[in-house]
Order: C-alpha cells, then structure tokens, then sequence
C-alpha cells in the first residue's frame, strides 16, 4: 500500500532541527493547541499539499551531496508528525535503504503502539516536552501529558538517541520547581543526549490573527537572552554532565 501525506512546507537545507545539515519536512495534523504556537495553520490535516513518498524521496536526492557522510539527513516535523506514522514509515524505511539519517521532531501525542514500527527506521527523536506538571501541561496544550510521557518512557527502554526541547515562557515554565522537575525527567532518561531550551517568541500571533484565533499570551514578552542562558546554566547544574545543554 501506498501512503499519502499531507504537507504543510518543506525547508531544504536546514540547521536547527538536528545533526548538521538537515532536509525538514513540515507535515499537517496536530492535537495539540498550543498556546504559543507558531504555526496553528498546521493544525487541520487536510489543508495540506497531497504527495506520494516517491515524490518526496525524489526531491530529497537533489541534497543527497549535503548529506554525505553522516553530514545530516531528513527531519520531519509538523504539526505532529506522528498523527502521519504509516507514511512516515513508508519513507523513513526508503531513506535508510539511502543511508540517510532520520529524525522525529514530536510533540509525543500520540499511542504508541501506533510508532513501534517507525522508530525502528528512526535515527534520532526531538521530543518536545511542554510542561512536567500536568495541569500546567493541560493550561499550555488543552491536553494532560501523559501520552508524551508514556512514548518518553519507551523510547528510554528501546535505547533510542533523544534530544528533549522545551519552550521557556516567563510565568508560565520558568519556575524554579518547572526547571527542576525537567531535569529530573531528563536524568531519567539515559538516552537523552541534549537538552535545548527555547526562548518564547511570538512571531506566530499574525497567523492567529489571520486565523480568526485569539491568541492568549498577548501580554507575555520573550525572555531577554541572559534570562534564557541563565537558565540553561542552571540546568547544566542539574542533569548529568552526559547531558549537552544549549
């Protein structure tokens, strides 16, 4: 069987969603209703562009030079690429017949027992972790943790390479019990090789005004530089030094 996937935007030579130059496939569908979400046009899965994975296996061999040696590889990301999983392992299968590195960048909502097949044909897992506290989780998403949180403890169990990402927004995850509740979760994690904590930004407000959505963190302002390094530095206090925090 042939799967269909629904497309939201390809980035070609990408450098921020993972090991060295990356291929990012943006895919439509999320659950998730993030609050600080800069693409809620994502979220519907069928407002995206119908293609076949031979039509995006061909694109990526155009970059196949970038990707030499162990240089980078593809990264899909979304939305929520897993809400897409029999596609994905459609093409993921197909990129390691390529040699080529493959990685998840999730959110984690998702069963998994639907993503077992997939990530034995995935390299690498950017597990966006929203919040530690549940209701807190539930506040910033709409939806309780616990999915993310189960898939966590199964990628820790199957050894699979995870770098955890976690948004930091002044009042809303900046507490010194949120920071130190992600650093436990990551120490018990022995399989999570990096740890990048993001600034909140608020370049996606025009796409919710767009959208017709009230966006509700309108009067929060992105943490000055020094406050986001400060608190990877408390970090790099916290988890093990295996841990790469940036």
């Amino acid at each position: 069987m042939h799967h269909i996937g629904y497309i939201h935007s390809i980035e070609s030579l990408g450098t921020l969603d993972g090991p060295g130059l990356r291929y990012v496939l943006f895919l439509q569908g999320c659950p998730l209703r993030c609050a600080y979400c800069h693409n809620p046009d994502t979220w519907s899965l069928y407002r995206g562009r119908r293609v076949t994975v031979t039509e995006i296996l061909t694109d990526i061999k155009q970059y196949l030079p970038y990707f030499a040696g162990g240089r980078g590889g593809v990264t899909v990301s979304g939305g929520e690429p897993l809400l897409q999983a029999p596609f994905l392992t459609q093409l993921f299968q197909a990129l390691k017949k390529l040699d080529i590195h493959t990685a998840l960048d999730t959110s984690g909502y998702v069963d998994v027992e639907k993503v077992e097949n997939l990530l034995r044909y995935t390299d690498l897992v950017l597990l966006s972790i929203k919040h530690s506290d549940p209701l807190k989780h539930q506040l910033l998403t709409e939806h309780l943790p616990y999915k993310p949180l189960r898939l966590a403890r199964y990628l820790t169990r199957i050894g699979k390479p995870v770098w955890i990402r976690y948004v930091l927004v002044p009042g809303l995850t900046d507490a010194e019990a949120d920071i130190t509740a992600l650093a436990e979760l990551v120490n018990s994690m022995p399989n999570v090789e990096r740890l990048e904590v993001l600034p909140y930004h608020d370049l996606g407000v025009r796409k919710w005004e767009e959208l017709g959505l009230e966006y509700r963190l309108g009067e929060i302002l992105p943490p000055e530089e020094a406050y986001t390094e400060k608190t990877r530095n408390f970090l790099r206090t916290l988890v093990s030094p295996t841990v790469k925090v940036s």
